[in-house]
């Protein structure tokens, strides 16, 4: 006992340990923070032994209690789906008219349209349904087929230009190639632009006015104005879906790109292509 070193400074026992002329101070832990430690060590056997815990070459110890996060979580998933059963079983009998008359309908459906939008739409439209180069804004009021909530159905359950679907949208717009010159074909993408902009050649914009009148006029409108039967755009608002600039609309008369929209009612449920028409409905484009 009478060799132990005392540390001059803080009049602790050192351990007899020493590094370059360093002793270490021989201060024990606590003796809460022992117990507390020894405490956790028993609670960790008790869990391994109650608990699913230790992984094997298939599964995990199943424990003695049996239990099974997975089993919870289907556990809830079906009460969630018992508690909503009501709500979509009256959404399923009811008109898509009397789901926006609702409030508590229709703050369902547009919450569950959002969740299926997400799923299944925002790989063409965005996740902000804004939709980019080839795909329409689902948030402004131009609408091919009709914005009120009966077309957007319409739409999204028989799609557009589906093969496989007798109900789908169609929509076919001739390559003008063979119909019209090249020149003639400058002078109509010369007018077009002239509907909302500044065309490279004003000279153009009258003899593009005739021509667009004999061979565009029927299924564009007088004014550009588009035909919302037929599924063709207006030409007036600067809105457009597949072409950027003079050069690609005349591009577009001669060779045009037709995009295809999959029928949704093939591959979801009727209450859940309802919700996305709900849910569409309510982004501010609606009608």
């Amino acid at each position: 006992m009478a060799d132990k070193h005392i540390d001059e400074i803080s009049g602790v026992e050192t351990t007899g340990h020493e590094w370059d002329g360093i002793r270490e101070l021989n201060n024990p832990m606590p003796r809460w923070w022992v117990w507390t430690f020894y405490a956790t060590i028993v609670w960790a056997l008790g869990y391994t032994i109650l608990y699913p815990a230790w992984p094997l070459v298939n599964e995990a110890t199943k424990g003695v209690l049996n239990y099974s996060s997975r089993a919870e979580l289907a556990g809830d998933l079906e009460g969630a789906k018992i508690a909503q059963g009501e709500v979509i079983e009256k959404i399923s009998k009811v008109s898509l008219e009397e789901i926006l008359a609702d409030p508590q309908l229709a703050q369902f459906a547009t919450a569950g349209g959002a969740s299926a939008f997400r799923v299944n739409c925002v790989q063409c439209h965005g996740t902000g349904a804004a939709g980019g180069q080839g795909y329409p804004n689902l948030n402004d009021d131009e609408w091919l087929w009709g914005g009120d909530i009966n077309a957007i159905y319409q739409t999204i359950a028989h799609g557009v230009r589906d093969p496989v679907d007798a109900d789908t949208r169609v929509s076919e717009m001739p390559a003008f190639i063979d119909i019209l010159q090249p020149e003639e074909v400058r002078q109509v993408a010369a007018y077009v632009v002239s509907l909302s902009g500044t065309p490279r050649d004003p000279s153009m914009v009258e003899p593009g006015q005739q021509l667009y009148a004999d061979n565009c006029a029927s299924c564009h409108g007088e004014s550009g104005e588009g035909v919302r039967d037929l599924g063709a755009p207006n030409l007036a608002d600067a809105i457009w879906l597949k072409v950027q600039g003079e050069a690609e609309i005349a591009q577009q008369i001669q060779a045009p790109r037709h995009g295809v929209m999959p029928a949704w009612n093939a591959r979801l449920s009727n209450e859940t292509v309802k919700q996305l028409a709900v849910y569409v409905h309510s982004l501010g484009g609606g009608e």
